[in-house]
């Protein structure tokens, strides 16, 4: 049976102005980001209309706003036939959310508190990523392991379209990866401006305490399958759903499995909810047969 998917950007996405439109224009939408600033005790549609590049580059503000924005869009979608979802990294409680799975003010709570955990597990250990372009999935994934064998950890963590694999760890690791897989024929090995080193083991931390928040979270059943980034397979299962958002601290996020089992599984189309475009250009890298579109 042919379905919409419906899929949520992860960070990177934010720009200043980012849902302004969103909250002139639909009261739904309108109602969450007003909601969201109770939620969170200060201002974040402030930071979102008015703020800097510099300022949405925050990670206890950049996180909750991609969500909040990826939301205050689905909600303002007229008609809404969600047949299954799926967000990239963040974009996961997003996804949760539109399957009825976490509630909006659970999951902004939940974001809010994996944000300054993954900021805090930055501070304790220093790490960097950079994105491979041009290599096979397993080329990357052997070298990756014959490096952290040696002592500098290093993963690959984005498995975002064919050809195009990002890998985190330690900042030497990470470092002697791209000298070995630009000698590996990788056309491309840039490092990326963030931070830390997400999904890798050197979120354990973050992990640990964003486990605490979520065991204390109420998770619903499902109302339609949700692909979830560390297997790419559709999950209903409350118990399910915890375990491997969890997991997705420290493990890859498969994007590319996720959107091919999703077009397996009969969605012709793919409705990306939330700031930008990206998620959509992948979409088409992973299945070119496949319509996307930005949701209204």
């Amino acid at each position: 049976m042919v379905q919409t998917a419906f899929i949520f950007p992860g960070q990177g996405s934010q720009f200043p102005g980012m849902a302004r439109e969103l909250f002139a224009q639909s009261e739904p939408a309108r109602q969450l980001l007003t909601q969201a600033n109770d939620i969170l005790g200060f201002s974040l549609t402030e930071l979102m209309f008015n703020g800097s590049e510099e300022d949405l580059r925050r990670t206890d503000v950049t996180q909750p706003a991609i969500f909040v924005h990826s939301v205050a869009q689905f909600v303002a979608v007229p008609d809404r036939a969600v047949g299954m979802a799926a967000g990239h990294s963040l974009g996961e409680f997003s996804a949760l959310v539109a399957a009825g799975v976490l509630t909006f003010a659970d999951a902004l709570r939940l974001v809010a508190r994996r944000a300054q955990a993954m900021q805090a597990a930055c501070q304790e250990q220093p790490g960097t990523m950079a994105a491979i372009l041009g290599l096979a999935d397993d080329v990357v994934e052997r070298i990756c392991q014959e490096i952290s064998a040696g002592g500098d950890v290093v993963v690959a963590a984005n498995y975002n379209c064919p050809g195009q694999l990002v890998v985190s760890g330690a900042v030497r690791g990470v470092g002697r990866a791209c000298e070995q897989l630009k000698a590996a024929g990788a056309k491309r090995a840039l490092l990326l401006p963030v931070g830390g080193a997400f999904h890798s083991p050197l979120m354990q931390s973050a992990a640990t305490a964003l486990g605490a928040a979520i065991e204390t979270t109420p998770f619903s059943e499902a109302r339609c399958p949700v692909y979830q980034n560390v297997d790419g397979r559709p999950h209903r299962a409350p118990a399910e759903i915890k375990a491997h958002l969890l997991a997705q601290l420290t493990a890859p996020v498969r994007w590319t499995q996720s959107v091919q089992h999703m077009a397996a599984d009969g969605a012709l189309e793919f409705v990306e909810c939330g700031p930008g475009k990206v998620l959509q250009g992948l979409v088409k890298k992973i299945v070119p047969t496949a319509t996307v579109a930005s949701a209204p």
